[in-house]
């Protein structure tokens, strides 16, 4: 009959205290034995049921709470559900849902696979699209082929969130199709270096856009006790993009006009997107805060079955979704309600591409050429393998360890693979091992990188993030990682060829030793918890 929920703050970040996901005892009241407390039996910010079902009072923009409890309407009309929360049976609540989120989530894996696949297709067929395109004696035209990229996911990361809020999510991914479809058959059948670069732009703000949604839609879908093995498939499939990019690539040295096929066969999966999407459910939390109830319910019902209906709905109307704020603006995100988690976010991408993941990969070539092992191929399958197989172990964990300690991990594992790699590199006493040391090194990073770092912030993200600011907010941080990874590649080789990379490496591992003190100060832990309960717990804590 009552649901215990108690939020705290301490240690400089955030902590929620009390049960899971499914929080408190509930009863039939159709029973005659039940006792029902009355709404004055209040201790240690414990409250009847009946008085949480009018609705939780957020916290207001100067941290304070005028109110804890105040009923709220949705934004569109006087909608409502047909499912009273009160009447929520035991044997439902306990009842185990007979829908399936999987093939939802594998649809909207989709996206990450292209994500990666756009990534990594360029790298073996640059030299020879150049040959066919008239640039291979021209490095900057080059240069605009691969960064082209990296500028359209900058542009389609921070416009994916407004689309998101707007159209909702599975319609976003939908029109996400199109700049990635037609994106893929410019650049296969490209005739000069323009039409290749305006490809190259639309895939861009394609795999920018997905790379907000993937991980929004995941988490607003994903039951509460494996979102978090869920939310790391998202890393999983990007790097399975990578791979293909690179297995795809295989054929080059027989067929040089290959690179077009490589190039075309990205169509075939953004029109599966597509497809998929079309029959997908929207996700309940965003129809909900649209005030489309009735909608919400039949989304639910196809995501986790009719019996748990009414329990996902008492969720959503406890976590003061479909209230009467309006969605948020871009500067609402910079106020004092939400500027700490805001930047907890954004530092968090920023810790990740500042952590030296793409140096570590751009050298790899040659720390392992340094230990015999002269194949290109080889050297990026196994750093290609070491992503997937850190990623499958981060994805079995992250709902038994935690988001936070796995950061945490992750991020002490990265700066002690830097430390190894800048002494093989540096240390003469161990020039004899400095080959064998430095793939040891360059192997233990990515593994450790694939632990933590690479997928926990896009998971962490959509957790963190109210309803009411998540889209948004999770756009701003990933164009925070484009923008950081757009300029570590601009100006990465100028600082090695001025300090050395064994220097460069050393930096690395001192913002990795930074990475842990902030997370250790400044990250909540979610593990267990719905995103209503994470949501009540941050806003009475600002």
């Amino acid at each position: 009959m009552m649901r215990l929920r108690c939020a705290v703050k301490g240690g400089g970040g955030y902590g929620v205290a009390g049960g899971g996901g499914g929080g408190g005892a509930r009863g039939d009241r159709r029973s005659p034995a039940i006792v029902r407390m009355s709404d004055r039996a209040l201790c240690c910010g414990m409250r009847s049921r009946a008085a949480d079902l009018t609705g939780l009072e957020m916290a207001g923009p100067q941290g304070g709470v005028t109110g804890l409890f105040r009923s709220r309407s949705p934004r569109y009309g006087l909608v409502r559900a047909t499912v009273d929360p009160e009447d929520i049976p035991l044997e439902k609540v306990q009842a185990k849902s007979s829908g399936n989120v999987l093939p939802y989530v594998g649809v909207a894996c989709l996206g990450a696979i292209l994500f990666g696949y756009h990534l990594g297709v360029v790298n073996g067929a640059l030299e020879y699209l150049a040959k066919d395109l008239g640039i291979a004696e021209n490095a900057v035209l080059q240069g605009w082929v691969v960064s082209t990229t990296l500028a359209g996911a900058t542009a389609g990361s921070f416009t994916g969130g407004a689309l998101a809020d707007k159209f909702g999510r599975t319609r976003t991914f939908i029109l996400d199709a199109i700049p990635l479809a037609v994106g893929a058959f410019l650049s296969a059948t490209a005739q000069d270096v323009r039409t290749m670069i305006i490809g190259r732009l639309l895939a861009g703000i394609g795999i920018g856009i997905s790379s907000a949604l993937v991980p929004l839609y995941i988490s607003e879908i994903s039951p509460t006790e494996i979102r978090g093995a869920l939310g790391s498939v998202n890393q999983l499939f990007i790097c399975i993009g990578i791979l293909v990019a690179l297995v795809a690539g295989l054929p080059l040295a027989g067929n040089p006009a290959w690179w077009r096929t490589m190039f075309g066969i990205s169509v075939i999966p953004s029109i599966l997107l597509a497809l998929g999407m079309a029959v997908s459910p929207e996700s309940p939390r965003w129809l909900f805060q649209q005030g489309k109830l009735t909608q919400a319910e039949a989304a639910i019902k196809k995501l986790y079955g009719k019996e748990k209906v009414a329990e996902v709905m008492y969720d959503l109307k406890a976590g003061g979704q479909g209230s009467s704020e309006p969605d948020a603006s871009w500067f609402d995100l910079f106020r004092k309600r939400y500027r700490k988690v805001v930047s907890v976010g954004a530092a968090l991408f920023l810790f990740q591409q500042l952590a030296g993941i793409n140096a570590v990969v751009y050298y790899s070539t040659s720390v392992f050429r340094s230990a015999g092992i002269a194949s290109d191929v080889a050297a990026s399958a196994l750093v290609g393998a070491a992503n997937v197989f850190g990623t499958m172990i981060a994805s079995s964990l992250m709902d038994k360890q935690g988001r936070k300690s796995l950061l945490i991990t992750s991020f002490s594992g990265m700066a002690a693979s830097m430390l190894l790699l800048s002494l093989s590199f540096s240390w003469k006493a161990l020039a004899p091992y400095s080959g064998t040391l430095a793939v040891a090194g360059t192997v233990l990073y990515v593994l450790s990188f694939a632990l933590g770092a690479g997928p926990v912030p896009a998971l962490l993200l959509p957790e963190i993030f109210a309803s009411r600011i998540r889209a948004k907010a999770v756009a701003l941080s990933l164009g925070m990682h484009w923008v950081s990874n757009f300029f570590i590649g601009l100006y990465f080789l100028s600082v090695v060829n001025k300090f050395g990379i064994s220097t460069v490496y050393l930096g690395f591992a001192s913002v990795c030793a930074l990475a842990v003190l902030y997370i250790a100060g400044n990250v909540v832990e979610t593990k267990g918890r719905s995103l209503e309960e994470i949501e009540r717990a941050l806003s009475s804590a600002t």
